[in-house]
């Protein structure tokens, strides 16, 4: 077999150019909402869910439905902020601003509406 006589094959590594960003940036209505997500894994929101879960008696306040399916299921329990928070963290943990509805019209009905601008 041949070697191959002073030729030297090109990098196919190169330089990559860094990802990383060290400007500051003003905080977008983007960024309020990712921020506002991470309230979903506080103790105080998985009590407050618990307790509006309770309150409305595991039925969908919006159809009648008993929530009673897992976790994927149209039937499963999602507890919906009546007015959008949009990042306003009174509003996200107001219990009077909740209520118990099924995954299935919290997917459909209400993120339609929310999209149209209707809530």
């Amino acid at each position: 077999m041949g070697r191959l006589a002073g030729r030297a094959l090109p990098s196919r590594i190169g330089g990559a150019k860094s990802r990383l960003v060290s400007k500051r940036r003003e905080v977008s209505g983007d960024d309020v909402h990712r921020r506002s997500t991470n309230w979903y894994n506080t103790a105080e929101w998985k009590r407050l869910r618990r307790e509006v879960l309770k309150r409305d008696a595991w039925t969908c306040q919006a159809t009648g439905v008993a929530l009673v399916g897992g976790k994927w299921e149209p039937n499963s329990a999602i507890v919906d902020h009546i007015i959008p928070h949009r990042g306003n963290r009174d509003l996200f943990f107001d219990v009077n601003n909740l209520r118990a509805v099924s995954k299935e019209w919290h997917d459909k009905v209400k993120q339609g509406q929310e999209k149209r601008g209707e809530v």
